[in-house]
Order: C-alpha cells, then sequence, then structure tokens
C-alpha cells in the first residue's frame, strides 16, 4: 500500500483524531473539582447518545487557510467527512476500516479502526478515563470547554472540544500539535438525524468518482 499523503494526514489529524488525539509529556493535572466532573460526565452522556448525526463543519488551519465540508455520524462504527469542492477529500469509517479518498488524485488508502483515534469515539462505549487525562474544564459564554491529552504519553498536542450548554451539544474543537500549530473547526447545524445505508460509508469505489 502506497504511504499516506501529508494533505490526508493533516485531513485525518483535524478531523478524525479531533476527539481524543491529544497532549503528551505534561504534569500530571490535579484531581477535577466536582462541579468539572459533572460537566465532563454530561459531554460523555451527550457523546454517547449521539448514535445518528449530521452537520457542517469549518476547518481553520495553523495557516489561516479555510476549508469547509459535511460529516455524518453513525455511532457504533461509521463515520464520514466530505470536503466541498475544489477539495477531494472524503474520509470515513465502515465499521473496520478508515478510508482516505483523493478524488482530485483518484487514490484511496485505508487503515484499521482500531488503529487510528476514530476508534474512540466511535466505539459502543465512549470512555475518556481509559488513556485520556482531562487537563481542564472552562465555562465560556453558553457553555463549556474540555480541554484534555493523551495519558499514555503516545501524542503530541493537545484538544479542546467545545460544547454548547442547555441544551449540551458539541459545537467545535481545536487541536494543537507539539510544534504549537493549531487546527481548529466548527460545526454547524451539528444535529441527530435519520441513518444512512451502510454503503454509504464504503469508499471502495469513490475515487474513481
Amino acid at each position: 500500500m502506497a504511504p499516506v499523503s501529508r494533505r490526508a494526514i493533516l485531513a485525518v489529524a483535524s478531523l478524525v483524531g479531533a476527539y481524543f488525539l491529544i497532549l503528551a509529556a505534561a504534569p500530571a493535572p490535579p484531581a477535577l473539582s466536582a462541579p468539572d466532573a459533572a460537566l465532563v460526565a454530561k459531554a460523555v452522556a451527550y457523546l454517547q447518545a449521539l448514535t445518528t448525526a449530521k452537520g457542517r463543519f469549518v476547518q481553520t488551519d495553523a495557516k489561516g487557510a479555510v476549508i469547509e465540508g459535511t460529516i455524518y455520524l453513525q455511532r457504533p462504527g461509521r463515520a464520514r467527512f466530505e470536503y466541498d469542492p475544489p477539495s477531494g477529500l472524503v474520509i470515513a469509517s465502515d465499521g473496520h476500516e478508515v478510508s482516505v479518498v483523493d478524488r482530485r488524485l483518484k487514490t484511496i488508502q485505508s487503515y484499521p479502526l482500531g488503529l487510528t483515534p476514530l476508534a474512540l469515539f466511535l466505539a459502543r462505549d465512549i470512555r475518556l478515563d481509559k488513556g485520556v487525562v482531562v487537563r481542564q474544564v472552562t465555562r465560556e459564554p453558553g457553555g463549556f470547554a474540555i480541554a484534555a491529552r493523551d495519558g499514555r504519553k503516545k501524542a503530541e498536542g493537545e484538544i479542546v472540544l467545545y460544547f454548547a450548554d442547555a441544551p449540551v451539544a458539541l459545537t467545535g474543537w481545536a487541536i494543537t500539535d507539539g510544534q504549537g500549530r493549531t487546527v481548529r473547526v466548527r460545526l454547524a447545524d451539528f444535529a441527530r438525524s435519520s441513518g444512512r445505508p451502510a454503503k454509504f460509508f464504503e469508499l471502495y469505489d469513490q475515487a474513481q468518482r
């Protein structure tokens, strides 16, 4: 299999890895206060209940480049991230593999779902107490944010997940890598939706389209 292109890796890092691929090599944070722990529990309960959803995303990279697309979620196991033209990227998990299609280059790369951070979010049971350290919980107008890192110290960087409150809803995230570069993703109209057929998440024939 040919190596995954840098463009595809960046796309996966900013979207697929957005939920739980986070900071390494930092001192252990103090235990969360009871109010902070309650907000984390609320966020996990929301994510756990989010089985089928659809929304729009706006991604801004460290250089200020902006690209938009549509996200489809169908837990457990399935998700699809489709970038708007002129980008040719589509990223999808069919429950077994994550595939990255570049329609402009007519290429497809696939690798096991279990080897990607997406597996943690698409699992039947979402856990934030396995390999993840919540560094900080902050209150913001109309919501809250959770900053976390990789407790196994295998990944450098930090992720901040942003949630609206009352009702709880994921509104976006920001990932900062080990070199201090930040990719921000803002969600819009991300809400529960009707399910899609399993074939929608299979990209075997997408590269030629």
